[in-house]
């Protein structure tokens, strides 16, 4: 037995004896309530090594396991066995490498179902992750049995994984998606959901538990009313594995997809389950090796299950490291980390309500370890308070989610998400909510009161909207002043806080720009509008303004108007954006376009340059 081997062992057989039971197989089957001792949390934090790392100084407080979970030395050293002992290809390969990497990976199929009580390993299909497990089940299943007419039941509550290939699939059948509604409280109205179905319902999509506001949803109660209307039920389960047991037979779904990286696992590794005669009905995804059965150049037939699902070399390391995810998780054992992580929800849910100007959305009578909220007074958008706790070593998620209908729904554009894993403490919770006062407390010393704009009688003229005049001779010229400014700036806080003063002095123009109906800029995490025109003093240069809900944003547009506004559109045009912010050392903005939409302002900026340098009509004006 190498070390690595020894240490992937020995983790598990340690957890199972801290809890008082016996390190074998068997002890993973306690039931609830049933332990001798409490769950050692201190111990199981010392199987994640990056959770002894610091960021920024201090001590990472990770709280966006609702992303990704983090990896058990189990999980590292198995994968890492892997490539040192037993890398080689699979299935084909007469040779001992080849047997036991096919072993290997196998295993890990038995591993998945047993862990999800699948009655047979080979419906088993491993994917890359949820969301092409959905869309296997969209593109093959859902576009064999939908015509014209027919309907697909998705929640309010989905992650736009659960919303898209559906949309897809409707779009090329002639089959419409209808929605679930929610109630204020982020719980599916079950009665509204019983009066949708019908004769025409052929799929239900739903989550187990929603990645948004943490709601658990009665997943069994929807497959057996869909099953009484003859529909088949797909159901997200990627936010429940990691927390709770998983029966696929007592849920009563036709399909379960889940992700092997918010299961302590790789990234890159996932499983679809499904009934097998609906799989051995489905056409394949993929075609090309090992998923065929015999080519001619005149026919094809394909593989039995699973192999029919799987074409091309697999992500074999992917798979072995899900089973020994699923091994660490097993051993560690859902009875003993259960309370533990619903008094962490309890236990943050009351401090963070206690915050003054912090609502919670999302409050449902039964959640996972899910908190979303939002700061209101005084106003902060999700993006800047999650740049600041960043900076306090507090890792949460921030923006829509992907469930841009959710947010909808609750009429927020974005929310800050704190997501648990058994391994977080309430000491974790604690440094979240200090860090949140502290921030709370300087965007209230900083923030200028901003008085709303009169409307009706007694209002005042039309605002008028600012065009910056160009800041200096060319956009190379403001290039170099800004070098100048950010060389002298030694590390990524102090030019992020540099940033965020010149959002802070950016003139308000947010409310003004989007009440002109432009389209607003594509950005993950925040709120931008911008207008532009040919520069009514000369016909070959841009000007434009911005404005954004995000000080952080607001900092960017800043930037980008000193560059450019006022500018020749074709030096506009000719400028290497890219270039600019990594010579200032600010390209982690280029590179993150779902945080901040820079690279949307960019190519709106060129767009309406290009207008101009073509002698086109005035921008948006």
């Amino acid at each position: 037995m190498t070390n690595s081997t020894a240490r992937e062992t020995s983790s598990v057989a340690t957890r199972r004896e801290a809890r008082g039971g016996p390190a074998g197989p068997a002890a993973a089957a306690e039931p609830l309530g049933s332990l001798v001792n409490p769950f050692d949390v201190q111990s199981v934090r010392k199987d994640f090594p990056i959770l002894s790392t610091k960021v920024n100084g201090k001590p990472l407080v990770y709280l966006d396991n609702g992303a990704t979970t983090q990896k058990p030395n189990a999980v590292i050293d198995r994968i890492s066995r892997y490539y040192r002992e037993e890398n080689a290809n699979i299935h084909r390969g007469v040779y001992h490498l080849s047997q036991v990497a096919t072993e290997a990976y196998e295993d890990a199929r038995r591993k998945v179902a047993r862990f999800i009580n699948a009655p047979d390993e080979r419906e088993v299909i491993f994917t890359r992750g949820t969301t092409e497990a959905i869309n296997l089940v969209a593109a093959t299943y859902a576009r064999s049995v939908l015509k014209p007419g027919d309907e697909i039941l998705v929640s309010s509550l989905e992650h736009h994984s659960n919303i898209v290939p559906w949309q897809i699939a409707a779009g090329a059948t002639g089959a419409r998606v209808r929605v679930i509604p929610i109630d204020d409280d982020g719980d599916l109205l079950l009665d509204e959901y019983a009066k949708l179905l019908s004769g025409r319902t052929k799929i239900v999509a739903v989550n187990h538990v929603s990645n948004a506001l943490g709601t658990i949803n009665e997943v069994r109660t929807i497959c057996n009313l869909a099953r009484r209307a003859g529909a088949k039920v797909l159901v997200d389960g990627a936010q429940w594995v990691a927390h709770f047991p998983t029966d696929v037979r007592e849920i009563g779904c036709d399909f379960y997809a889940f992700s092997g990286h918010k299961l302590f696992g790789p990234t890159g590794i996932g499983v679809l389950w499904g009934q097998r005669e609906l799989l051995e009905a489905m056409p394949p995804y993929m075609g090309g090796g090992d998923m065929i059965e015999s080519v001619t150049f005149e026919k094809t037939t394909y593989a039995q299950l699973p192999n029919k699902f799987e074409a091309g070399t697999p992500d074999i390391a992917g798979a072995i490291g899900l089973g020994a995810a699923i091994d660490y998780v097993t051993g560690v054992g859902f009875d003993a980390f259960h309370d533990h992580e619903q008094r962490l929800l309890s236990y943050a849910t009351d401090q963070l309500k206690k915050i003054p100007g912090l609502r919670v959305i999302g409050t449902a009578k039964k959640k996972a370890g899910v908190i979303s909220f939002v700061l209101e007074d005084p106003a902060l958008s999700a993006l800047d308070a999650g740049t600041r706790l960043d900076r306090e070593g507090v890792a949460v998620r921030t923006g829509h989610h992907c469930c841009q209908p959710l947010m909808a729904r609750f009429n927020v554009p974005a929310t800050i998400r704190a997501s648990f894993a058994f391994y977080n403490t309430t000491e974790d919770v604690d440094a979240l909510v200090a860090a949140l006062k502290k921030i709370r407390s300087e965007a209230g010393a900083k923030s200028p009161v901003i008085a709303a704009p009169q409307r009706g009688a007694g209002a005042t003229k039309e605002p008028t909207i600012q065009f910056p005049e160009a800041s200096a001779p060319s956009p190379a010229a403001a290039a170099d002043e800004f070098a100048d400014v950010f060389e002298m700036l030694d590390d990524r806080d102090a030019r992020n806080e540099y940033v965020l003063d010149l959002g802070a002095k950016l003139p308000q123009a947010f409310d003004t720009l989007k009440g002109l109906g432009i389209p607003r800029v594509p950005g993950c995490m925040s709120e931008v509008y911008l207008i532009g025109r040919m520069d009514p003093g000369s016909a070959e240069r841009l000007q434009f303004a911005a404005d954004a809900n995000a000080e952080i944003v607001r900092g960017l547009i800043a930037i980008l108007q000193k560059l450019f506004s006022g500018q020749r559109a074709a030096d506009v045009l000719a400028f290497d954006v890219e270039g600019f912010f990594r010579r200032i050392g600010l390209d982690q903005f280029i590179s993150a376009q779902r945080r901040n939409g820079l690279a949307g302002m960019v190519r709106r900026i060129k767009s309406l340059a290009a207008e101009v340098a073509g002698g086109g009509k005035n921008g948006n004006e």
